[in-house]
């Protein structure tokens, strides 16, 4: 998605592409001087003393609907889907990037689609393990300061100006997620659909973290914290799994249902209609 993300939420950490080729605007691909200075969501999230938001908020919200409806319209019938989030950075060559591959091919060829953020890295691997599968490969991307559009692995892509309604679709398409070592966009998918699974509007919701010595600090500091402190329950800390073998991702995951079921991947959204 973007050279500047550290990953598949476009969470900016600071490193500029080195050749951008051209910015992406939701539909919209713009260059040399029609960049915008400020992203979209960065517009609609700033704090502003007059009243100027009265006139404009009005028409925001109508491209914020046609956002939706784009996104439902092109996910709507893609199956059992998946979804992979992981760090950007980590690029080919790398151990994180050979089992992201491995993981999207196998999950792939159990009957699902993968959904990524489109971009390089982690990203990338997954669309790539996609491919290999013979699953249909998606990516969602992200309105960024360097973005840099969807990595040429993906066959179904939408681009997006507002978070929000990107992770609405990750959420409602996905019949599950798997999380590889990744940043903070990365942990703002984690826990949004921690959010979800354990306040019931998500359910039968698979979640696996891939890496015990990358995650393992995280659920320590999660039982040996909040669970102690009596912020989470025991059961909460069973909403994932947390493991280094892929034959237990693919397990934990499970065949993709009949894209026609009532537990295929278009029937379990947020809202619990499909």
């Amino acid at each position: 998605m973007t050279r500047a993300t550290d990953d598949p939420t476009g969470a900016p950490e600071g490193e500029p592409a080195s050749d951008p080729g051209f910015y992406s605007k939701g539909p919209l691909r713009l260059s040399g001087g029609q960049v915008p200075e400020t992203t979209t969501d960065q517009r609609l999230l700033e704090s502003k003393s007059g009243t100027d938001w009265v006139h404009e908020d009005p028409w925001r919200v109508m491209r914020i609907q046609a956002e939706f409806v784009e996104g439902f319209g092109s996910l709507a019938e893609i199956g059992p889907a998946v979804s992979i989030f992981g760090s950007a950075r980590l690029k080919g060559g790398t151990q994180a990037y050979a089992d992201t591959r491995e993981i999207a091919r196998r999950i792939a060829e159990n009957g699902n689609a993968i959904i990524t953020g489109g971009g390089p890295g982690i990203m990338e691997a997954g669309n790539i393990g996609a491919c290999e599968g013979g699953g249909v490969s998606i990516g969602l991307g992200i309105e960024l300061p360097f973005e840099t559009g969807l990595n040429e692995h993906v066959e179904l892509g939408v681009n997006f100006r507002y978070f929000f309604v990107r992770k609405t679709m990750f959420l409602k398409y996905s019949r599950g997620f798997v999380v590889m070592p990744g940043g903070l966009g990365t942990l703002d998918e984690l826990f949004e659909a921690f959010t979800m699974v354990q306040t019931g509007k998500i359910t039968s919701f698979p979640i696996v973290l891939f890496g015990t010595d990358y995650w393992g600090g995280l659920v320590d500091w999660m039982r040996d914290t909040l669970l102690a402190a009596g912020t989470i329950s025991e059961a909460d800390m069973n909403m994932f799994t947390l493991t280094d073998d892929i034959d237990e991702v693919v397990a934990a995951i499970g065949p993709g249902t009949n894209p026609n079921s009532a537990n295929s991947a278009g029937s379990n959204p947020v809202d619990g209609r499909s």
